[in-house]
């Protein structure tokens, strides 16, 4: 349940984990409540015995403790500011900023709390920690989550970690549920209450309290169209050769980062994307603002954004069938086993989850079986290929048809 820092992991493997379980519990119209915990200077306050510890009881050899208590010794740090040197003061305490070990020491150091979440469900991303439970009975779902963010409570203040209480947060989802008049407070061990709020930023993505992902669009339209405006501003201070790379790299960024995960959004607001998207196209081709999108895109030879994010989101499920996608999200995901001998039995296909509602529909275990086994009607793989081969596959079925009257 650590994300942070591994190869194949990152924020949006870790947010599809986390946004599978809370849909997987919505479609079971259960409540789901969680903790977004911050840390205050988590890397500035790791304890070097505590850590010199556990790896002593990961099976480091004497000479490795040896390195790495003499790599932690000695350092200092100084300010410099207006030509002026501060003088060298000792640093006791954390991970080097900026060194190649540092992340992975500091993984080290903080694993062990993930034992303490209990029946509740937890996942870490360096020292980004979201906690989370659900259940039927609200009250049920809020003592578990209490009792579970008290032990890891217990846990932080164990490796000398300090709870950065105002910006720990909670939420309830309760997209299926009539939200509760009156919610039971999630306290710390110090007697603060938490927080309780409607959006918070994820890794990266804005998640509200409905899955809507309302917040995330409108945050995502307002930087793009802040750079766009900037582009337009300037635009005769660059070729086209200049334009194009400009979008290529400070637009559609943006637009692709986490994609796979806000693809469940309305057609409403995901068509609020596509707007600024054609902004960009436009400033690239200095297309009049009545040509039509699907000239837009021939001109600059971009696909549209929702073939964008099925692409996106294609290539992950096939990294799933790889097995280059960490376990807890490759385990969401069964090959088919052939019960007769067919011609379509040849291909690889999924197995599709029951789901009991809508909400069910769009968790990654139900949307990655269901949407592989809908491309292979026209793919056909009888075998896995290399992740190459497949997107040049790809690339040749997924093609942006006019579909406009």
């Amino acid at each position: 349940m650590q994300s942070g820092f591994r190869a194949g992991h990152g924020c949006t493997s870790a947010t599809l984990k986390v946004l599978n379980d809370i849909l997987t519990a919505i479609d079971k119209k259960h409540y789901c409540a969680a903790v977004f915990i911050d840390l205050a200077k988590a890397f500035d306050s790791v304890n070097h015995h505590i850590l010199i510890g556990r790896l002593n009881s990961l099976g480091f050899s004497n000479d490795c403790l040896a390195w790495f208590t003499n790599y932690f010794s000695d350092r200092v740090q100084c300010v410099k500011s207006e030509g002026l040197l501060s003088g060298p003061l000792a640093v006791s305490m954390g991970v080097p900023q900026g060194s190649i070990p540092g992340p992975t020491l500091f993984s080290v150091y903080i694993n062990e709390v993930a034992l303490a979440a209990g029946e509740s469900l937890i996942h870490l991303y360096a020292d980004d920690t979201i906690l989370y439970t659900s259940g039927p009975p609200l009250d049920t779902v809020l003592t578990t989550l209490q009792a579970s963010f008290n032990a890891i409570q217990l846990s932080f203040r164990g490796l000398q970690l300090l709870l950065n209480t105002s910006k720990t947060k909670c939420m309830l989802f309760n997209r299926s549920l009539p939200a509760p008049t009156r919610l039971s407070n999630i306290t710390t061990l110090d007697g603060s209450d938490l927080e309780y709020v409607d959006n918070y930023k994820y890794l990266g993505v804005w998640l509200d309290c409905k899955l809507s992902f309302q917040t995330h669009i409108k945050h995502l339209q307002s930087k793009v169209k802040s750079r766009i405006g900037f582009l337009f501003r300037n635009k005769a201070s660059f070729t086209h050769a200049a334009k194009h790379t400009l979008v290529k790299l400070t637009i559609l960024p943006i637009l692709d980062f986490g994609d796979v995960i806000y693809k469940i959004a309305s057609n409403t607001l995901l068509n609020k994307l596509d707007a600024v998207y054609h902004s960009a196209i436009r400033f690239v081709t200095k297309a009049p603002y009545t040509t039509h999108h699907c000239d837009l895109y021939a001109l600059v030879g971009w696909p549209s954004l929702h073939t964008r994010r099925q692409t996106h989101w294609l290539h992950v499920i096939y990294k799933t069938l790889l097995g280059k996608v960490p376990p807890y999200l490759s385990s969401l995901v069964t090959i088919a086993s052939p019960t007769c001998s067919t011609r379509s039995s040849r291909y690889i296909s999924l197995v599709t989850p029951k789901t009991n509602y809508f909400f069910g529909r769009l968790s990654f275990q139900f949307s990655a079986a269901n949407d592989w086994n809908e491309l292979q009607k026209s793919l056909k793989l009888e075998t896995l290929i290399s992740l190459t081969s497949f997107k040049h596959q790809l690339s040749e079925q997924l093609t942006d048809y006019c579909t406009c009257t």
